[in-house]
């Protein structure tokens, strides 16, 4: 461990001249192990990440003189002082950032953090001063106001070395004593469990995790369950991809609702940005035909205001309006672009077409017709969720191109979250009627991140399911059960059976953590496809194996291998259900599929 507290410059004269002299900073409290009082977590800051660009020695993040760049921070959106909300919790970035102490060294500290949350998510980074590490893990105790408590385990990627996937923001540089040097900087959003029907008095941080590296925590935050709202549709960041640039322009996305309630909210997200995007406006109406709505389109505020700008990596909701929304039904929400938008967080395989003004045609959310929205799009770009009030809550659909639809109709949907949303509300059904969120993306792996969570790219394919878990699954509007239905992709790119059945235990065992149900779906064959050959198949049938008889990992299991399968040739589809590539069912597969699942195993009974 090194010592938490930054060196300021302190000026003396003598005999007429400036001598300068490097001294550590008193720090404003009490620091470790020794603080026996919880203390707000600003009051505990004894290490300064942040540093001006033009005096980068004013900073150690380190303790090898290298720092962030204020300049990079402010470039991403994340100002001092500034509310960024990461996967359903509400941060802050420090306002002493760039100027004074902006971290804590975590050893041990206790954190005044009072309220009721379903999770608690930090802000962190790993450092190591001899260079990029390995991170930093620990073990930290919530104490609770009816006097029980309980631990945690925070680990922290490097800030240097960590993966770009689960990234909360990238940054192009790092600052040295030498200057400015182009290397990717990254900080972390980590997300752990809590009791949530028990009110939180306090938090003690790791303890120090030893020689050669330090975990940095910026910001805590308790993450409030989203109570009387029911996630209705929603869409996973597939990547990032150029566009345009799209400049003053109005983008009118078409999605289609599971549940239904009196109010509506919709979740809109920058995800693997490395810059802010300004909202101009924003509305809701339901669909006529094509771009038209029907009735005049529904403003939607931010905080209070018409706008809104979402920094690098963060995302926004959308306050509460008053609106009717059917289930099953297509909604029209509409964003205005001031622009110029040249790359954009993107679902790429929508299977429905939506719609885009002309460039500098200007804000034409509040339009009832559909004259001015001239282009059309087949994808969602930064529109992720839509909320309703009321409901039981939410099943996720956590998967790759089968479950996101791909083969489907298009405009018609027929993915098999819609066939199984329709069910859940269907008379005599028997179960909650739950949304149905679809957190399906095509070409996605359980375990390999084939998109790096980085960049603008033509790679559309995610990251990996364990990198994307937090975001697509467990702070999904009021998820109750997730389904987890992957791992073909893996296996046709030649993973092996233990990776694959690994990768599953832990998404099982993370979603569990947070008292979610979760459900395990059977890999569907496709002998015929290229990748889909002899050895991927006998793969295939060791991980169905496992998740038949998975020992508690899965609560339940849906069989859609032998709903699927031709049984007069089980390693390929049957033709009625084979949408022609051999690796996708079509409709009549995908109805087979939802039709097949037993309500009640996404319930606990």
């Amino acid at each position: 461990m090194r010592v938490g507290r930054p060196w300021s410059v302190a000026g003396i004269v003598a005999g007429g001249a400036a001598l300068v002299l490097l001294a550590p900073a008193a720090p404003s409290v009490a620091q470790g192990p020794t603080t026996t009082k919880p203390l707000p977590l600003e009051r505990l800051f004894d290490n300064r990440a942040v540093g001006d660009d033009a005096a980068p020695g004013t900073a150690d993040f380190d303790g090898a003189g290298n720092s962030l760049s204020a300049q990079d921070l402010r470039a991403a959106g994340w100002t001092p002082g500034r509310a960024i909300a990461l996967d359903a919790a509400r941060l802050t970035w420090p306002r002493s950032a760039g100027r004074q102490p902006d971290n804590v060294i975590a050893d041990g500290q206790k954190v005044r953090l009072r309220g009721r949350g379903d999770a608690l998510t930090f802000l962190v980074a790993s450092s190591s001063p001899g260079g990029p590490g390995a991170g930093a893990s620990g073990t930290g105790r919530v104490r609770y106001r009816d006097g029980s408590s309980g631990t945690y385990t925070l680990s922290a990627p490097d800030w240097r070395a960590g993966p770009a996937a689960t990234k909360a923001v990238g940054l192009p540089h790092l600052n040295t004593a030498d200057g400015q040097r182009q290397e990717a900087a990254r900080l972390y959003a980590v997300t752990v469990p809590l009791r949530g029907d028990r009110e939180v008095a306090s938090v003690t941080l790791p303890k120090d995790p030893g020689p050669g590296a330090d975990l940095h925590v910026f910001a805590a935050s308790l993450r409030q369950p989203a109570r009387g709202w029911t996630g209705s549709w929603a869409a996973s960041t597939a990547g990032y991809t150029k566009v345009g640039p799209w400049t003053d322009q109005t983008l009118r996305l078409v999605v289609h609702t599971s549940a239904g309630g009196p109010g509506a909210r919709v979740r809109l997200e920058n995800t693997f940005a490395a810059a802010p995007v300004d909202i101009g406006h924003a509305t809701v109406a339901l669909q006529s035909k094509g771009a038209a709505a029907h009735g005049t389109p529904v403003p939607l505020t931010f905080r209070g205001r018409a706008g809104t700008s979402i920094p690098a990596g963060a995302q926004v909701f959308s306050d509460p309006v008053n609106f009717d929304v059917p289930a099953d039904t297509n909604l029209l929400v509409s964003i205005h672009l001031p622009g110029p938008v040249a790359a954009v967080p993107v679902h790429t395989q929508a299977t429905q077409r939506s719609f885009l003004s002309a460039p500098g045609s200007g804000d034409r959310t509040g339009e009832a017709g559909g004259e001015a929205y001239t282009g059309t799009l087949t994808t969602w770009p930064f529109l992720t969720g839509v909320d309703v009030r009321g409901g039981p809550g939410s099943v996720v659909a956590l998967g790759d191109s089968i479950t996101d639809g791909t083969k489907s109709t298009m405009d018609a949907n027929r993915r098999w979250p819609d066939v199984l949303a329709r069910r859940l509300r269907a008379p005599g059904a028997g179960v909650p009627a739950y949304g149905v969120v679809n957190s399906g993306i095509s070409a996605n792996r359980v375990v390999t991140d084939v998109y790096p969570g980085d960049g603008v790219s033509t790679v559309t394919s995610g990251v990996s399911a364990g990198s994307r878990l937090e975001r697509d699954a467990l702070a999904q509007t009021s998820a109750r059960t997730v389904v987890v239905f992957q791992g073909i992709n893996d296996l046709r790119w030649g993973t092996s059976a233990e990776s694959v059945i690994a990768g599953l235990k832990g998404l099982a065992a993370r979603a569990h953590a947070r008292g979610l149900r979760v459900v395990g779906g059977t890999i569907t064959p496709c002998e015929g496809e290229a990748l889909c050959t002899a050895d991927a198949d006998a793969r295939r049938s060791v991980v169905n194996a496992f998740i038949r008889d998975s020992g508690g990992a899965f609560d339940a299991v849906l069989d859609f291998d032998a709903v699927v399968r031709d049984p007069a040739r089980p390693s390929r589809i049957l033709p009625a259900y084979d949408s022609g590539d051999h690796l996708h069912p079509g409709d009549a597969g995908l109805q087979a599929m939802a039709e097949a699942i037993p309500l009640r195993s996404l319930t606990a009974h």
